[in-house]
Formats: C-alpha cells, structure tokens, sequence
C-alpha cells in the first residue's frame, strides 16, 4: 500500500480501533474513505480526521460534537473552526473539573468509609 494511503486493515492497526468502530465512524460520517472496487482506502485527509476523532473521544467529546467540528472546517474555514475549537475546550475543561471534583468527593467518602469498617472489624 502506498505511504499515503492504508487500507482498512492498516487503518485499524495504526490507530488500534476494531473494525466495527472504523465502519461505524464512516457510517455516521465522520470518515469518507476512497473506493476501489470493494477495498477502501485512507488518504492524509482521513488519517488526520482520524487523529483528531480519537483525540477528541480521549478528552471526552461526543462523537457528533467531533463531526460539528469537522464539519465546520470544510464550511468555514480553519479560523472559525479554531474558535468553535477554543470554545469547546472551554466547556469541556468546566465539565472535566465537575467531574474530577465529584470523582475527588467519591474518592473520600469511599476511603472514609473503609477505614471505619476496618476500625470497627479491629475493634472485635
């Protein structure tokens, strides 16, 4: 296969997804690999979509709010896909600190409550 194009089989051992997943984000268009006959193959234009898509999914971005995103770059530009970028992050950094704070709040309450159990089995 050529450096830049891979096949389905070459797309799913680089970026290590199952190839469930990788025909499932071409059904719901967030990948438009070429054809050639019945193979599919990935140019730059998918390779750096995918990249993105697995970043976006490792920070916590719904898959439709990824494929906005994409979209807004072949509509818009690369500036207001920048911006909508910037404002997104934004909102995911507030809802990732929700939940470090809720996951911090359950870590304690389980540590507290495990000691009290380990005191109280000490006891007998």
């Amino acid at each position: 296969m050529s450096e830049d194009r891979l096949s389905f089989k070459e797309m799913c051992a680089r970026f290590d997804v199952t190839p469930r997943t990788l025909r499932y984000y071409e059904y719901i268009e967030l990948l438009c690999p070429e054809r050639e006959g019945r193979s599919r193959l990935y140019g730059p234009r998918e390779i750096a979509r995918m990249t993105l898509i697995l970043r976006g999914r490792k920070w916590g971005f719904a898959l439709e709010e990824i494929r906005q995103w994409l979209l807004i770059y072949e509509h818009e530009g690369t500036e207001a896909q920048m911006r909508s970028w910037i404002e997104m992050a934004d909102k995911q950094l507030v809802d990732l600190g929700e939940q470090r704070s809720q996951l911090d709040t359950a870590i304690s309450e389980l540590r507290d409550m495990r000691n009290r159990t380990v005191q109280e089995l000490n006891k007998r």
